[in-house]
């Protein structure tokens, strides 16, 4: 049964709940994984929702920050979630559906703004938690998975605008990209987005501060659809909405989407 797939950091989906509703109306995918609800999971708008059809959430939340949430037409249950460095913060919580694929949602730190843990502690957290993820995955090695989100880096020169310039600034350095892919090489997951299209530019992420986000173009490729090997072959139809992004009242994210025949 092929189901389409897409993630979104959506930056407050009691704001933007609008803007979640149209997506669901233009593109209806099967699941949607929404990141930055920044709403307890009690105060998720769920009425407009189950009525385009999405019946089954799973979440976590917690007020003014963070959570994270997968909304779906197909039926699901949830197995847990991960407090990765211990932070307290609602950033993952995994969906298994009735054909037995299991899709984790994650929002990883940011990292704040300085790429030095001596200095910023969120940095320090960011790279603790990418290397929990790391761990959690050696130990536990995912099958038949999806694992999509908001990972807060951009790991491939051509998944930024600039990068040289990007080099030295928070979500392009070396050492996150570094730990970025020692996280995927860990659960062996295979970038759906790069296998379906391979080469040039992408992004999913334009800064509020730019003047003219769309003429400036100076995007990363933060958001991201993985999937373990054995049902990566499956996965075809990838994109990413960049007009999404010029909506009214935005996010900063554009949604991705993949498309799994299974």
């Amino acid at each position: 049964m092929p189901f389409t797939l897409a993630t979104w950091n959506i930056n407050s989906v009691r704001l933007r709940e609008g803007l979640v509703a149209r997506l669901m109306r233009e593109e209806t995918p099967d699941v949607l994984c929404l990141q930055e609800c920044k709403s307890p999971v009690e105060k998720i708008p769920m009425d407009q929702f189950q009525a385009l059809g999405y019946t089954h959430m799973v979440a976590r939340g917690q007020k003014g920050y963070n959570g994270v949430a997968i909304l779906s037409k197909l039926p699901m249950q949830e197995v847990g979630s991960q407090d990765f460095a211990a932070l307290g913060h609602a950033r993952h919580i995994a969906g298994q559906l009735e054909n037995g694929v299991t899709i984790h949602n994650f929002y990883v730190p940011a990292g704040g703004d300085k790429p030095d843990r001596a200095i910023n502690e969120k940095f320090g957290q960011k790279l603790d938690y990418l290397t929990e993820m790391r761990d959690w995955f050696h130990d536990d090695r995912p099958e038949k998975s999806i694992l999509v989100g908001d990972l807060n880096i951009a790991p491939r020169e051509d998944d930024v605008w600039s990068h040289k310039q990007l080099l030295k600034v928070v979500s392009h350095t070396p050492i996150e990209v570094e730990h970025l892919g020692q996280t995927q090489e860990a659960g062996n997951w295979v970038d759906i987005t790069r296998q379906d299209i391979p080469d040039g530019q992408l992004y999913s992420w334009w800064s509020y501060r730019a003047r003219d986000w769309d003429a400036a173009d100076k995007g990363r490729r933060l958001d991201h659809v993985w999937a373990t090997p054995d049902i990566s072959n499956a996965a075809h139809s990838s994109r990413i909405r960049r007009d999404v992004r010029g909506w009214e009242q935005p996010s900063d994210h554009a949604p991705v989407f993949a498309t799994f025949d299974l």
